[in-house]
């Protein structure tokens, strides 16, 4: 962005925050369908229509009298006032989130609202530890935040989530803590023509140019594959990307390619017998469940015991 347009975008903005008053929801709207460049998945993920995220949306753009958003065939594209209201406003919704947190902590754990950040893919280890917190704190509102692990990283580091779950290890440069709940093995699941099914302990070399189905975009573990494949000058063919673990086996199943998915998923399911399982060496690759937050930053009493039930877990 041009410097003088930078600067005219902060005044505009710096001006619209003194004349009017912020919503906190049309910006939260707003800040959503930017990360997830979609009106339907920013809708999705906070459980109201896409009319209404577009009617707040609107309401942003006709209180600045600019446009935000430059909607196009490929995606979203933020204006240069754009961008600045989706800098701030990731800023004031970690602020107004901390605030929140923090006058709950008055009333210790007695009251209160705690959201945790959790994957699809990692969602049914969670059931039992829910309903243990649950127990033990019925005076807390626990709510879930489903999606992808380095979106979760991303909110936790901006101070949208207290604390989230991801995989091992941590998107570059993160400034999150870490604790691990539990290390398993990644596995390759295919057909018997598979160029790895004759293997016990196959390497992910031999996925080298081979059809391959796994989680999108957005997936912690999509991210480690491909840094490992990277690292190791392998280049398979994505054929298919899912965030559905049991599409991505039928997928494999009728042959497209190989799925890669953690060995605690599969055992949940009764796999056809046609499909070959193989755990790659932990040394290539591991699923390693943890939990994040932001260290150094203030963590609720509400956090805390979340944390230490599932600890206790």
């Amino acid at each position: 962005m041009r410097k003088a347009t930078y600067i005219h975008a902060c005044h505009a903005l710096c001006s619209w925050l003194g004349d009017v008053t912020v919503d906190l929801r049309a910006l939260r709207y707003f800040v959503e369908t930017v990360r997830r460049q979609s009106f339907t998945q920013a809708a999705d993920a906070l459980s109201v229509t896409q009319s209404t995220i577009s009617k707040m949306v609107r309401q942003l753009e006709d209180e600045l009298g600019q446009p935000l958003l430059v909607r196009q065939a490929r995606g979203l594209q933020l204006t240069d006032v754009g961008r600045v209201v989706f800098e701030r406003g990731q800023e004031a919704l970690a602020v107004a989130q901390a605030l929140h947190r923090e006058v709950d902590d008055l009333a210790a754990l007695s009251r209160g609202t705690l959201t945790v950040g959790i994957p699809p893919m990692v969602n049914v280890f969670f059931s039992p530890l829910i309903q243990r917190f649950r127990a033990a704190h019925p005076g807390i509102a626990l709510q879930v935040r489903e999606a992808g692990g380095d979106v979760i990283e991303q909110m936790v580091a901006e101070g949208e989530l207290e604390v989230g779950v991801s995989i091992l290890p941590l998107a570059p440069h993160s400034v999150l803590a870490a604790d691990v709940l539990g290390r398993y093995p990644v596995c390759l699941v295919g057909t018997a023509d598979a160029a790895w099914a004759h293997r016990k302990r196959p390497s992910l070399a031999l996925l080298h140019e081979q059809p391959v189905v796994m989680p999108g975009e957005g997936f912690a573990l999509d991210r480690h594959l491909r840094q490992r494949w990277q690292q190791a000058g392998i280049a398979p063919r994505v054929v298919a990307e899912s965030a559905q673990w049991d599409f991505l086996l039928s997928m494999a199943q009728a042959g497209m390619g190989t799925a890669i998915l953690p060995q605690p998923l599969l055992q949940r399911l009764s796999l056809p017998p046609e499909l070959v399982v193989r755990p790659l060496p932990a040394s290539e690759l591991d699923w390693a469940v943890a939990h994040v937050w932001a260290a150094g930053r203030y963590m609720s009493h509400a956090a805390r015991a979340w944390l230490a039930v599932c600890r206790a877990g």
